[in-house]
Order: structure tokens, then C-alpha cells, then sequence
């Protein structure tokens, strides 16, 4: 079946509505209540799932859970979004409703709900069970409501890596996504009752196709036959329709839902229920995480800590930085549109005892791996120069990228350097040479703010992972 995803027209389908084994496809759906949950404050990414013997003896694709492990749900969402992990997908099924029969009850509520009219699960991860059931039609609205009803999430379908907590995992769809132009996500399924299914979108300018294929005899044909799907409807869509969002689906919820850690596989410990019984009214959000950010600058104020990002570059003396540099903020000045300042209450007079430190002279400016305080505490007090250390919690880091030259991972780098001022400052760009590749990473971050900044920069549609560990 192929569809237009902005208008949910239908430009192509065979046997769109016979019932088939829908295999991993089915995770789509555990994900996308796991959105639900985080979004309405049934749980966070940082909420911990105590993982049960169930879901630790889940066969292969697996990431090779332990009974009694505790995993965040961030890693247990990475795990079964890219490497199709059916150990992560039942504890997030386990995690969230308390059993995997419990769970299985909410999938076939939500599926209801979204109008999924031939649609039976019988578990969170896709293995064969009997009258565990979907469609072409029916995966493909799933696949459309996850693209618009949770796009800050949709990213993760397009990660070819991603750390999942125990180790780092690789996306089962990445020949699709590397072989077809536009292509960015979002799940595959196998299983030998079920064949190579495949739910793919691709966008190209205004234009965005999602397709859906069951049964194919290898991973090669699968991808050739959405490869000729969506090139039909590319062909047949209209370049200028309008986007019409699927209606939202409220949360499916029915019975008690208790914030707090999952020992042996049921909420326990002091949380707070969400709603007893019955369909919710509303959705309920959780509050903004704070941050560190400071309010919006004026234009006149970013030029300036532009200015010293690229004083900080220039002192590297590495002429392919320069010019990455010189790209990315004429790029930047082209694309974003001046942020008008709100008006402010004018900021109390400096006390005479507090002395500016004074600017370094051009002999005497720090490398990318130093910072100058800007305050001295008295006036007697010496200017201090300190060097970034890894020491005190600062040993993690982020992944923005592999880039096949060096100068494109310093671009990117100082692209992102710019963006995320607030989260990077003081961190390290570091370039890493592999066989692979050139790693685009920055360093010398806390694992709050590694975190912090993945997560602003997923937010924009980008790739990032963190990397390092406690120490």
C-alpha cells in the first residue's frame, strides 16, 4: 500500500486488508503508547523498568537484558525502535501497564482508537502468536500517526546507531535508508510466518510518501518493491496539497497507572496513580523540564558570543575550521530570522567592588580547550585561566555525526556550536579519524548536560548520541 502522508489519500493497494502476521511492525504501536506515556506523565525517559525473566527470555533480536537488570526507558525505546530488540519492546510493554496481557489490552484499545479496523496484538513485540494480526492499510495509518502525532520522536527511525545503555545498536533498516533518496525511517519486521515487512516514509521538498509492504522473500526484495511504491506515489502526488494531520489519539488507558520504578514487572514503590479506570478526557502534559538556558538574546549580544566562538577557532589555527566557520554563519544568517527581544527591567547597577576581567590580547588568547572567568570575586584577585578537565563528572560526551572528510565534521561541529551555545558551552569539538569515518563529537560534558543537549538536537530533526560513561 502506498499513501500521501499529508492528506491520507490512498494512491496505491493490493490486498491492503488481508489480516497477515505484521512481525516487528507491531513495535510501532508499543512505541507509540510509550510516547503517550511519557507525554501525558505516566513515565519519563529516565524512568527505570525493573526487567522480568519474560522479558529477558524474549529469542532474538534481542539486546541481552538480565532478570533483575534495571534499564532506563530512553534505552529500552533506542533498543527497540533501531535494532527491533524484542527484550526491550516486552519490558516497555511490562514496564508501562504491568503485564504483558495488560499491555496488550491498551495496543488493541489505541489501534481501535486510530480507526486500525483489522487489527489484533497479542503481545509488544511482533512474534508469532495465534490472532496476532494486522494489514498493509492498517500498519500505514500507524505509521502516519506516528510521523505527525509525535515528531520530536520520529527521528529515532532514522538513527543508524544509537547507545542503548549496554552497548551501541544498529538500525535493521539502513540499507533502505542509505539506498533511497528522502527515505527516513520508520520500521521493518521478519519473522518465517510472516516474511520481510517493511513500513518506510520518504520526503522529497513538500512531498511526503509512506508505504507498506508484507511478505516479501528477502530483505532485497522488500526494498526493491517500497523502493517502486514510493516512487509511484512521488509520481502521483501533487506537489502543492495541504497537510492535514490524522486527529490526535487520546491515551487508551484503563486501569491504575502508577509513576515509580516496576519491581518484578508491576508498579511498585511511592508513585502517584494517574487515573483509576476508564478512557481519559484529557491529555495531560508534564511540566517543562527545567533548563539552564538563559532568556533570548539580542542580536547585538549573540554577534558578540559569536565573535568569540570564532576568536576560539581562529586561535586553533586550522585553516579548514576557518572556513567552516565562515559556511556555517553566512548559512546561518540566511536562514533565521532576527528574535525580537522582549522589553526588560533595566538590571540593577554593578557594585563598585565586582572588576570585569580584562580581554586577552591576541598573544595571550586561550585555545578551544580553555575559558577565561569573566568575573574576578575582589579586585586584588589575579584574572584565572582554567582548562577544561574531565575530572568531576565531565567524562561524557555527544555524537553528532560520521562524515566521510574531516572539514564536514568541523562544520557541523561549529554549526551545532552555535545552535546550542547555552547546553555546549565549554565542551570540546573533537574530530575522531576511524575506518569509518570522521566522528563529529564534543567532550568534557557532565552527563546531565550531554543528555540535555542530545536531546535539543534530536528535537531539530539532527542525529545524536551520547557517549562516555560515569566514572
Amino acid at each position: 500500500m502506498v499513501m500521501d502522508a499529508r492528506t491520507g489519500e490512498v494512491i496505491h493497494a493490493q490486498n491492503a486488508d488481508t489480516p497477515l502476521h505484521p512481525a516487528s511492525l507491531t513495535k510501532m504501536m508499543t512505541l507509540y503508547i510509550a510516547f503517550q506515556a511519557i507525554e501525558r506523565g505516566e513515565v519519563s525517559l529516565d524512568t527505570e523498568f525493573t526487567i522480568t525473566s519474560d522479558a529477558a527470555s524474549e529469542p532474538p533480536s534481542k539486546l541481552g537484558l538480565r532478570t533483575g537488570q534495571k534499564m532506563k526507558l530512553r534505552y529500552l525505546i533506542r533498543a527497540a525502535a533501531i535494532k527491533s530488540a524484542n527484550d526491550a519492546a516486552t519490558a516497555i510493554g511490562i514496564g508501562i501497564s504491568g503485564s504483558e496481557a495488560a499491555f496488550a489490552d491498551r495496543m488493541n484499545r489505541t489501534a481501535a482508537a486510530m480507526g486500525m479496523r483489522s487489527t489484533s496484538f497479542r503481545n509488544a513485540n511482533g512474534l508469532t502468536a495465534n490472532g496476532h494480526l494486522s494489514t498493509a492499510r492498517d500498519m500505514t495509518v500507524l505509521g502516519r500517526h506516528l510521523i505527525y502525532d509525535f515528531p520530536q520522536y520520529y527521528n529515532l527511525f532514522s538513527r543508524r546507531e544509537a547507545d542503548a545503555g549496554m552497548r551501541v545498536v544498529y538500525n535493521t533498516n539502513r540499507r533502505f535508508l542509505d539506498a533511497y533518496e528522502g527515505a527516513d525511517g520508520i520500521k521493518t519486521g521478519f519473522t518465517n510466518a510472516a516474511g520481510y515487512n517493511l513500513v518506510a516514509s520518504a520526503q522529497r521538498g513538500n512531498v511526503r510518501i509512506i508505504g507498506t509492504v508484507f511478505g516479501g522473500t528477502s530483505t532485497a526484495n522488500r526494498n526493491a518493491k517500497m523502493a517502486e511504491l514510493l516512487n509511484m506515489g512521488f509520481a502521483q502526488a501533487t506537489s502543492n496539497a495541504p497537510v492535514r494531520k490524522p486527529a490526535p489519539v487520546e491515551p487508551q488507558v484503563g486501569q491504575a497507572v502508577v509513576v515509580g520504578s516496576t519491581e518484578g514487572g508491576a508498579p511498585q514503590g511511592a508513585g502517584k496513580t494517574i487515573r483509576v479506570s476508564g478512557l481519559v478526557q484529557t491529555s495531560l502534559r508534564p511540566n517543562t523540564r527545567p533548563t539552564n538556558e538563559a532568556p533570548a538574546l539580542a542580536i547585538a549580544e549573540t554577534d558578540a558570543i559569536a565573535g568569540a566562538v570564532a576568536a576560539a577557532i581562529v586561535a586553533a589555527s586550522a585553516p579548514s575550521v576557518e572556513e567552516a566557520l565562515i559556511d556555517v554563519i553566512a548559512s546561518a544568517e540566511a536562514a533565521e530570522e532576527p528574535v525580537p527581544v522582549a522589553p526588560s527591567a533595566t538590571p540593577k547597577a554593578r557594585p563598585e567592588e565586582i572588576v570585569l576581567a580584562m580581554a586577552t590580547t591576541e598573544a595571550e588568547t586561550p585555545t578551544e580547550t580553555e575559558e577565561t572567568l569573566a568575573l574576578a570575586e575582589t579586585p586584588t584577585e589575579p584574572l584565572v585561566v582554567t582548562r577544561v578537565s574531565t575530572s568531576g563528572g565531565h567524562n561524557w560526551g555527544i555524537n553528532v555525526g560520521r562524515f566521510a572528510s574531516r572539514y564536514e565534521a568541523e562544520r557541523v561541529l561549529l554549526k551545532v556550536a552555535l545552535n546550542e551555545m547555552s547546553t555546549l558551552d565549554g565542551s570540546l569539538r573533537r574530530v575522531v579519524q576511524s575506518p569509518r569515518g570522521y566522528d563529529a563529537n564534543f567532550m568534557g560534558l557532565t552527563r546531565e548536560t550531554a543528555d540535555l543537549a542530545c536531546r535539543r538536537i534530536q528535537a531539530r530533526g539532527s542525529s545524536c548520541f551520547m557517549i562516555g560513561q560515569d566514572g
